[in-house]
């Protein structure tokens, strides 16, 4: 399988950023090219683009699936295994932000709540240390139920809402 350019770039790309966002290089090319592509691909066929051994391709392709970015299909009158990407955009930010969610918010809430409880009980803490405690959780408490109010809203009303972008700083900044 040959990459266009584009395609190639756009792939080396994802896997640079895959980097800085704390996922495997691997993981986010595979999914890259999953995304571009017009038909659900073979593993054989990730490795051959890739140039990225099998046993790579297969547990790259394990953890998209458990994020629920990649799922495997099948074509009529072949055995083999297929695997696609979700194609919708917001599909897949909507996954990726609850993956993001579930290893890294919640942890820290739960952290903070606890270290809020432990830091109220002790006298020997200064002031100013509770406080920032408390505000960081408050912080992290209302990140979290933003963002869950956010996945409720339909795809349709969140584009409106980007598409109003600046609109809604100008009014808020009047209010």
């Amino acid at each position: 399988m040959k990459l266009s350019p584009a395609v190639e770039n756009y792939v080396l790309h994802w896997g640079e950023m895959g980097t800085r966002w704390g996922t495997n290089r691997t993981v986010a090319q595979i999914h890259a090219l999953l995304y571009l592509s017009p038909e659900p691909l073979r593993a054989d066929e990730i490795v051959e683009a890739l140039s990225v051994a099998r046993s790579n391709v297969s547990t790259s392709i394990r953890e998209l699936q458990s994020y629920g970015l990649v799922r495997m299909t099948h074509v009529l009158g072949d055995r083999r295994d297929y695997f696609e990407s979700l194609c919708d955009v917001w599909d897949i930010f909507r996954v990726i932000m609850e993956q993001r969610k579930q290893r890294e918010l919640n942890p820290t809430l739960l952290m903070l709540q606890k270290c809020a409880a432990q830091v109220d009980s002790e006298d020997n803490t200064d002031k100013v240390t509770k406080d920032r405690i408390h505000n960081m959780l408050k912080f992290v408490s209302n990140t979290t139920e933003w963002y869950d109010e956010i996945q409720a809203v339909p795809t349709k009303t969140l584009q409106k809402l980007m598409k109003l972008g600046s609109s809604i700083t100008k009014f808020l900044k009047r209010a």
